[in-house]
């Protein structure tokens, strides 16, 4: 079956993973938050998300610091509007909110696939000092 550029360029960016997007991935493979099955880099549309859940039709992206830059910052806006446009619900989160607190980062995940919580476009803990 011939691939498309952009499965070629999704297969990449699982093989050349970031610091954080191995660790969000060592939390959700095999189904371990809450039974939910979850793929990274996936293609949708017009674009790779960093994580999906069919199931629940949530995508979780993660964010670095390049982000912060207000170029990057409306893009971000216009895939998030694009992808909810889809029937999707996104979910982002900083890179340092996953490394300070991702037991936080797993539960707002997880109350989001059972539908129990508003699917934000920013981070649910951007602005909060250290615990």
């Amino acid at each position: 079956m011939p691939t498309t550029p952009l499965t070629d360029l999704a297969r990449d960016l699982r093989e050349r993973q970031t610091r954080a997007e191995a660790l969000l991935w060592n939390l959700l493979r095999n189904r371990r938050l809450g039974g939910w099955k979850w793929k990274r880099q996936v293609p949708r549309g017009r674009f790779i998300v960093d994580f999906y859940c069919a199931d629940a039709k949530l995508v979780v992206e993660l964010d670095g610091g390049i982000h912060e830059l207000l170029e990057h910052s409306a893009a971000d806006q216009l895939r998030t509007e694009q992808l909810e446009a889809d029937g999707l619900r996104v979910l982002r989160f900083d890179n340092k909110d996953l490394f300070d607190w991702p037991d936080r980062v797993c539960d707002a995940i997880l109350a989001a696939c059972s539908g129990e919580a508003p699917h934000p476009a920013l981070s649910p803990f951007r602005g909060e000092g250290s615990d």
